[in-house]
């Protein structure tokens, strides 16, 4: 009896313990909204570890280059340049200024914007880049400031203004080809923001492309699979205003009433992270916006049997005839 007592009194001081701090989180989030924003953005998470940005063919990309930009004073951002698979043979063993050089050759080229947490070395960013590549794209990625090997403090507006850039500085060099804009997860909202600024004035990109997107962050914080807060009273004002506090907003919904260009969405049914109805509602919005009536709309949905969930759509056979 003293050892059964002993233990349920330990096993209740344990989940009083739990049940407490449970209840703490909420007031220090509230108090604290840089919290918030850091698990918005997670760019800390730096996976996969180990990997030295500086020497993409470590990952095998051999047709790879790396350069840094600078945006802003006090701010560096490392870029991936991965040219056509065509001009594999040619780029091996080539500087800067031949990468550079090659955005002026008649191939298309992808800015492809990624999600939150992990660096342009991650594994599945990398495994699309390469299926790009094949279908003859250059592809330009970079970390956004703070993520990666790149100098600076994350922000909504930062991140913006990096991805705005990078975009320019392609444009720079690649005279006539066409330009596309990629996003993935949280990159849609960086992706959107681009493109209604770049629209706005007056030089939109030949296409957008989201992959997995949202409708707005509060509404992605909100059905959030790990959100286990969801049910707590009030989670908006626990959880939801502190990110709008931060300045955080990435309103797909609004931007895309602004935007002017053909726009392709990719969402898998099966999506753990960013539920499958948001890409499908925001689909609605866009496909009902006068700003893209000149302009076609497509969302293409795939089957949860893929198993393609949040961020395996690379692996499509479909997607180069999608792509076409």
């Amino acid at each position: 009896l003293p050892r059964r007592y002993g233990l349920w009194f330990r096993l209740r001081k344990l989940i009083i313990w739990l049940l407490g701090v449970y209840i703490a989180i909420p007031f220090l989030v509230k108090l604290c909204p840089a919290i918030q924003a850091k698990l918005v953005f997670l760019n800390f998470v730096r996976v996969p570890y180990f990997i030295d940005l500086k020497r993409p063919q470590d990952q095998g990309l051999n047709h790879t280059c790396n350069y840094y930009l600078q945006p802003e004073e006090d701010v560096t951002i490392g870029v991936w340049h991965t040219v056509p698979a065509a001009l594999w043979k040619n780029a091996r063993g080539k500087d800067q200024i031949w990468f550079e050089d090659t955005l002026g050759s008649s191939h298309p080229v992808i800015l492809y914007l990624h999600g939150n947490a992990g660096t342009r070395g991650g594994d599945h960013r990398v495994e699309l880049y390469k299926v790009l590549s094949s279908l003859g794209y250059h592809v330009v990625t970079f970390d956004y400031r703070g993520w990666g090997d790149s100098v600076g403090s994350p922000s909504e507006r930062g991140m913006t203004y990096d991805a705005l850039h990078v975009f320019d500085w392609i444009k720079a060099r690649s005279g006539d080809n066409p330009v596309y804009i990629w996003g993935h997860s949280l990159g849609t909202g960086v992706a959107t923001n681009l493109v209604r600024r770049l629209c706005e004035r007056e030089t939109p990109p030949d296409a957008l492309i989201l992959e997995s997107p949202f409708t707005n962050i509060r509404e992605e914080a909100r059905s959030h699979p790990f959100s286990i807060y969801r049910y707590f009273p009030g989670f908006d004002w626990f959880f939801l205003d502190p990110i709008t506090t931060s300045g955080i907003r990435f309103a797909n919904d609004e931007n895309v009433k602004y935007i002017s260009c053909s726009l392709l969405i990719l969402h898998a049914e099966d999506d753990p992270v960013v539920p499958f109805h948001l890409g499908k509602k925001l689909y609605n919005i866009a496909a009902t916006s006068r700003s893209f009536r000149d302009y076609k709309v497509q969302f293409v949905p795939f089957h949860t049997d893929l198993g393609y969930r949040h961020k395996y759509i690379y692996r499509s056979p479909e997607l180069p005839r999608i792509l076409r």
